[in-house]
């Protein structure tokens, strides 16, 4: 069960590593294609929460947001092939944060063919989600406590 379980979270880290060393190779000096996805994107949802908190947002560097994803994707996934929980809560926050961005569907209407993708997509993001927090939730401590024995009561006659 233990090499099962080990080729199991190989697998599924391979998604994220992957993902992280391209974009690491990609970054470059402007933070590389993932950055100009980004852009258009991180404007429209800042334009949204202003207009609903009546707050004006700070600028977020772009860049500095790609190299926080390269990061929160490398580091969680080395930390999940080795069973430690911290590394699917880090891919947890990554998901948390860059899904909703990234794959937003409800910008478009039914009939948009670019909202059939983005919906798949987005409900990828969520079973991964998904199944991170079944894992976490797995290695939490209620999990490794043992039951407890029973004394046995002494007979009476």
């Amino acid at each position: 069960m233990g090499f099962a379980s080990f080729v199991g979270r190989v697998l599924f880290a391979s998604i994220f590593l992957l993902s992280a060393w391209q974009m690491f190779n990609e970054f470059g000096v402007d933070g590389g294609p993932a950055a100009k996805e980004l852009i258009p994107k991180l404007d429209l949802a800042k334009k949204h929460i202003s207009s609903q908190l009546h707050l004006d947002l700070p600028d977020i560097e772009v860049k500095q947001l790609v190299s926080a994803a390269i990061a929160l994707k490398g580091l969680g996934a080395i930390l999940f092939v080795f069973g430690h929980g911290f590394g699917a809560f880090l891919l947890i926050v990554y998901l948390l944060v860059s899904t909703p961005l990234l794959y937003d569907f409800y910008n478009y209407g039914p009939e948009e063919p670019q909202y059939t993708a983005l919906f798949g997509d987005f409900l990828q993001c969520v079973a991964q989600c998904g199944a991170l927090v079944f894992f976490w939730g797995m290695k939490g401590p209620i999990s490794k406590r043992q039951p407890r024995k029973k004394t046995p009561r002494p007979k009476t006659a």
